[in-house]
């Protein structure tokens, strides 16, 4: 169990008042406080106000070899660090790059079309089955699958409004007429209807929490025979990006449905694209390429 000294507890409260009243996303907030929290963990004896450069530069040594954090979580940290020191502190600090292990750069995880198909059909019950296909079919985040209202499905423009998503932007991205469908299927089916959020937990009128619709989709992966799959939420998201691409859809057109701020974080999904790769011709292959006997006759000379 972590053991805080009053010090550590008071400085976690004004980390999370003063995210709250500046806005911060609530998944922001959580990250803060969970990696500022195992800091404090870490120096029990000590007071935020005695941290030092020495007592970071500790700590992310200690993630490394004992943790083998990644990239992502030493980013984390570090972030989650420098705005403690900032705004609690009131000690500008920067954590030097340095520090930082290389950037890991891995292909998403991404079902093929037939995967994908098998999933859908492995669903065991119509509420799964809307959740997969509205991954699938928009390719939106966990959390604005979680915050979709009723009334952000637009069926007559073919579209689904996206609230507040990620850096709280606002966008539109696709409706398919197939998911419509099962939507509407979904929706005839519930003996509690939904009453504002398009998914909703057992209290009426709340979200479905986010556990609960990552369980529903691992379950359905279990189903097809595909736990195997790695990032099962988000893989569905990368699989519709790949998808329209395979399909000839610009990647200026996905990065508009991803949401995404900068192009180079959609140009990942070109290394997944088969529809051109499946065209190359490797150099080994057109060194045992057979010949053209035909091309290769003389046109002076007759064919019989």
């Amino acid at each position: 169990m972590e053991k805080f000294n009053s010090q550590s507890v008071e400085a976690l409260g004004l980390l999370k008042l003063t995210m709250v009243a500046a806005g911060n996303s609530r998944s922001s907030i959580t990250a803060y406080l969970r990696e500022i929290r195992y800091l404090c963990a870490y120096f029990p004896d000590l007071s935020p106000d005695e941290w030092s450069d020495r007592h970071i530069i500790q700590y992310m040594a200690y993630l490394r070899t004992v943790h083998h954090a990644s990239y992502s979580k030493c980013k984390m940290t570090a972030q989650s660090v420098a705005f403690f020191f900032r705004h609690v502190l009131k000690r500008p600090y920067d954590v030097p790059s340095k520090l930082y292990p290389k950037r890991e750069y891995k292909l998403p995880h991404y079902l093929t079309k037939d995967e994908v198909l098998k999933l859908i059909e492995s669903c065991s019950s119509d509420k799964q089955r809307a959740i997969v296909e509205t991954f699938y079919g928009s390719g939106i985040r966990l959390e604005e699958l979680r915050m979709l209202k009723l009334t952000d499905i637009e069926s007559k423009n073919n579209r689904i409004f996206v609230r507040c998503g990620k850096g709280r932007k606002d966008r539109y991205t696709l409706l398919s007429k197939r998911l419509v469908e099962t939507l509407r299927n979904y929706y005839r089916t519930q003996e509690q209807k939904p009453k504002c959020y398009l998914f909703e937990g057992q209290k009426m009128g709340e979200p479905l929490h986010s556990r609960s619709i990552q369980h529903s989709v691992t379950m359905a992966y279990q189903h097809a025979g595909l736990s195997a799959k790695g990032h099962k939420v988000h893989a569905l998201r990368h699989s519709f990006a790949t998808h329209l691409l395979d399909a000839g859809v610009d990647i200026h057109t996905i990065k508009e449905l991803l949401g995404h701020s900068d192009i180079k974080t959609t140009t990942v999904y070109l290394h997944l694209q088969s529809s051109k790769r499946n065209l190359l011709v490797s150099p080994l292959d057109e060194l045992y390429k057979p010949v053209n006997e035909i091309a290769n006759i003389p046109k002076t000379q007759a064919l019989l």
